[in-house]
């Protein structure tokens, strides 16, 4: 098949326009308005969560009710939090779950009692390598109660007797998971998804939240090649819950990204699918290299995100993982001292950008063929040489084009010649488009490339 160029999407077609700055902002308002909210595994904070994303993608909230057997795992039941407070012998809450939902040990089960600072101490998780802030811990799978502060805090606790109220209630209900399905002029679909179980952590959570809430906005909005699905989905549980209700349409998943820490300083870092050689790792990197000075691109491991259900061995799906420092390796993982401080707009606005250029090679990569194969065409004769100095913006034209030419068989993906020339794509294919504006070039294959 013989397309024109003019018929696939312009460059940088997700991003082009968009004002990095004002996204930057646009995102990190979102997460602002999402931090608060206590989520869990399953209960009313997802859900609000959901509802409040709903403003921004037209998501579909689906609910697996509590006992469900999906494959070896069965949906619990739901928490819901109203209040939670250590109280001192004067009256005053010591730790108050009002003041930060990180004070409780997520899922704890309810208590009210009066107990001696020994027996309180069992129960009060702190980080004593970092005395000023508060940890994140959880307990979905074994019934158990805590409270979490600062080591600092902690120790300057006085002996005497502490009244300890939490109050939560476990209930049958359902999991929830919101899903939002663009649909593209093909079936094959690209998968983006991100956790939504994790109470106040602004970049461990709600970053990837509210960035791909907003660039599925942009792309509900948009004519595209794939079909772009996006699953927001509590971590491990809910990728399989979803995964179980999909599990003969997980086929037309050709390639995915699991989002999540993407709004620090640091990284760019890239964890690679179990596949380990799939498209989205190659393009990802190639990406990657071209937009930041130290990227990180890490082979798969089974620690991490939900990449682990998605590629687990029944499904095998292409899924990587992008984020900004790696999970587990900053300080404020975890921590209280995941805040809206630690995130910041042009952090978010860069990883938009790379997470949008990755997704522009998918929907535009094509097979060129040259108009001129016996030889290379002169390209002075055309208007398209470029007389200038080595080393600048015409040289870097002139070789571009030579690139474009030079592989142009028709049995050669655009992108693979950006991987042999190591430059990017989006130069490869901004040339391309001149070449074929002059009749030198043709689309040959227009389709996209989806094979590893």
């Amino acid at each position: 098949m013989t397309s024109r160029l003019e018929d696939l999407s312009p460059p940088g077609a997700l991003l082009g326009a968009v004002n990095a700055e004002a996204i930057g902002v646009e995102i990190y308002g979102l997460i602002a308005e999402l931090f608060p909210i206590c989520r869990s595994v399953a209960g009313d904070g997802v859900r609000e969560t959901l509802r409040r994303m709903q403003r921004a993608i037209p998501l579909t909230i689906h609910e697996v009710p509590t006992g469900t057997q999906v494959f070896d795992w069965t949906i619990p039941r739901e928490w819901n939090i109203r209040e939670a407070y250590i109280r001192n012998e004067a009256g005053e809450r010591v730790v108050d779950f009002r003041h930060n939902n990180l004070h409780v040990m997520n899922y704890s089960v309810a208590v009210r009692a009066t107990l001696e600072l020994a027996e309180l101490r069992k129960h009060i998780f702190t980080l004593p390598e970092q005395p000023d802030v508060i940890p994140y811990r959880k307990s979905y799978y074994e019934p158990a109660w805590g409270f979490c502060m600062t080591h600092r805090a902690m120790l300057a606790l006085p002996e005497g007797r502490y009244e300890v109220v939490i109050d939560a209630s476990h209930d049958d209900g359902s999991l929830s998971y919101g899903e939002y399905l663009h649909r593209g002029a093909l079936e094959d679909e690209v998968l983006l998804s991100a956790h939504i179980c994790h109470p106040s952590l602004a970049n461990d959570n709600c970053s990837g939240l509210a960035l791909l809430a907003l660039l599925g906005k942009r792309i509900s909005r948009m004519q595209t090649r794939y079909s772009y699905r996006f699953v927001f989905a509590p971590t491990t549980i809910g990728a399989i819950a979803w995964l179980a209700r999909n599990q003969h349409e997980t086929s037309r998943v050709k390639h995915g990204l699991v989002v999540t820490c993407v709004g620090d300083g640091g990284g760019p870092t890239y964890k690679k699918s179990r596949r380990g050689n799939a498209f989205i790792d190659r393009v990802a990197a190639h990406v990657l290299r071209h937009a930041a000075r130290s990227p990180v691109v890490l082979d798969f491991s089974p620690i991490g995100y939900d990449e682990r259900q998605y590629g687990s061995p029944g499904f095998d799906l292409p899924v990587g993982v992008f984020q900004r420092s790696l999970f587990g390796t900053f300080p404020e993982y975890h921590t209280s001292a995941d805040n809206l401080e630690f995130v910041r707009p042009e952090h978010l606005a860069s990883s938009y950008r790379m997470i949008g250029d990755i997704l522009d090679v998918l929907e535009q990569d094509f097979r060129p063929r040259s108009t001129c194969m016996h030889g290379e065409p002169q390209l002075g004769r055309h208007g398209l040489f470029e007389r200038e100095s080595p080393g600048g913006a015409g040289a870097a034209s002139n070789l571009a084009m030579l690139w474009v030419l030079s592989g142009a068989d028709g049995q050669t993906s655009l992108f693979e010649i950006a991987e042999r020339a190591d430059l990017p794509f989006a130069d490869l294919l901004a040339a391309a488009r001149r070449l074929q504006a002059h009749g030198l070039l043709e689309a040959d294959g227009a389709a996209p490339i989806v094979s590893a």
